[in-house]
């Protein structure tokens, strides 16, 4: 039992929510690069790259995973993003720090899925079994220059004017 529900149960909420978080990640960052802020997908993606990460320490575990390393590392940069998005709003240079900030969270989140994707698709885990083979490390060296390539391009793109006080304040 974990919060009360199956560890099957848990695990399906938990994969929805990565699920919904990179799905609205990815329309961010779309809007980003189209200089486009997005309010309602950002509220809805950092919220769930959040819960992400926090309901990813709930499965028991006898040792530090390197996902929880990796969860770790999500919920700083994600402080990161929260606090120049919407105390900062957006102006000077917590626009770029945003920007990286928020490509760098969904990077994360991709991470782990596609490390998911390799321990639990049969043919996948058939191409790495231990994950040290080449068809691991190419999929995450892709998957790293392509978010690398995003985020700068996302920062080149996201001209956008500060938010006013007022719009910080409402979300």
């Amino acid at each position: 039992m974990i919060l009360g529900m199956s560890t099957a149960t848990f695990t399906v909420i938990h994969v929805i929510i990565s699920l919904v978080a990179l799905v609205s990640g990815f329309v961010v960052v779309f809007g980003l690069l189209g200089g486009k802020k997005l309010d309602g997908w950002t509220a809805t993606f950092l919220a769930t790259m959040v819960l992400t990460d926090l309901t990813g320490y709930c499965f028991p575990t006898t040792h530090l995973l390197p996902s929880q390393i990796i969860g770790v590392i999500s919920l700083l940069v994600l402080a990161v993003a929260i606090v120049a998005r919407y105390r900062f709003r957006l102006a000077g240079r917590a626009r770029a720090t945003y920007v990286i900030a928020a490509v760098a969270a969904l990077y994360f989140d991709a991470f782990v899925a596609l490390v998911q994707a390799f321990l639990k698709t049969p043919s996948l885990k058939a191409l790495a079994p231990t994950q040290s083979e080449p068809p691991f490390a190419i999929a995450q060296g892709l998957l790293l220059v392509v978010f690398a390539l995003l985020g700068v391009a996302a920062v080149k793109r996201f001209r956008i004017e500060p938010m006013p006080l007022a719009a910080a304040a409402s979300g």
